[in-house]
């Protein structure tokens, strides 16, 4: 099968401006998050070739999650503006790549991946979802949908399948939702089942399915457990809904406005120029004509953060 591999842009801005001291180019523009955004995106073209290959970003608009519930990500500690400055430039460079990017207000970046790798699938074309939350691993299918952690810049990417979710989780990947559902997640300010932690999930989990196949045996439940359940059944069933990944999104993927092309690299020369990319641009030449004798590492700052991946 052909492989398309979808990128959580909001992922990779934030794991690269945290991972990279800040950068700056001459006339003061702060630029370590386009850095190590397209230094994850060029290890990826470089180690899977991909042929097929996009982007989707959040919108700064409230999205239903919020409408239904006002405390979603409530408590979120907002990045500074040095980091949201980037992202419009990000989006710059991926246009020069010709890599096509994608939003939608009132949605999550998370509802776009799980939307085009479903519109993916039923073109039998394998995803790949490249992300660090955990959320995204209710898309998980064998043979159709994984999730790749870029791991040391995606150098050693860790690669989700069915049996790894199980292994890490104890639960499948249907069930995520269901084990957020009773734990909660903290980072979205979703409270869950108060006092039920992830062991705890796991059994009642694979004994009884689901959230609902939890309440629907409360009476097989005893003491404190129970108690807790009760007290939080409402918490529990808003939390899995809240998590539940939208795949239907009014939104078409263009799969061949996908496919990864022979860069332009004349024109990618005078993006990378401009934000003084120099590095990014020499990995860039060489990936375009790989003849090209390896040139000498330069010193230049931006390359020594690479190990800080």
């Amino acid at each position: 099968m052909e492989k398309l591999f979808l990128i959580d842009g909001n992922h990779l801005v934030h794991r690269s401006f945290y991972a990279i001291r800040p950068l700056f180019t001459k006339s003061g523009e702060q630029t370590n998050a386009i850095f190590g955004f397209f230094s994850i995106i060029l290890n990826l073209i470089e180690k899977e070739h991909p042929k097929y290959l996009a982007v989707t970003f959040d919108e700064k608009a409230p999205t239903f999650r919020h409408e239904e519930h006002a405390e979603y990500k409530a408590k979120r500690v907002k990045a500074p503006d040095e980091l949201y400055e980037q992202i419009p430039k990000i989006k710059t460079v991926l246009s020069a790549f010709d890599i096509p990017f994608y939003s939608k207000e009132g949605f999550e970046a998370d509802d776009l991946l799980g939307t085009f790798a479903r519109q993916a699938n039923e073109q039998d074309i394998q995803t790949y979802i490249i992300t660090g939350d955990h959320d995204a691993l209710q898309l998980v299918d064998d043979d159709k949908t994984f999730v790749v952690f870029p791991h040391k810049g995606y150098r050693e990417p860790i690669i989700f399948n069915e049996e790894k979710v199980y292994e890490k989780f104890g639960v499948t990947p249907k069930q995520m939702i269901d084990y957020k559902g009773i734990c909660g997640d903290a980072s979205d300010n979703l409270k869950g089942v108060q006092g039920i932690g992830p062991k705890g999930a796991q059994r009642l989990l694979q004994k009884y399915g689901t959230v609902e196949g939890v309440y629907q045996h409360l009476d097989e439940i005893k003491g404190k457990e129970k108690e807790k359940l009760v007290a939080d059944e409402y918490a529990a069933h808003q939390c899995k809904q809240l998590a539940t990944i939208i795949t239907d999104v009014p939104v078409e993927l263009e799969i061949e406005e996908c496919h990864l092309h022979k860069f332009d690299f004349e024109k990618l020369s005078e993006t990378l120029d401009k934000f003084e990319l120099f590095s990014i641009k020499n990995r860039v030449k060489r990936i375009v004509e790989p003849k090209d004798p390896p040139q000498k590492k330069t010193e230049k700052p931006e390359t020594e953060q690479m190990a800080m991946f």
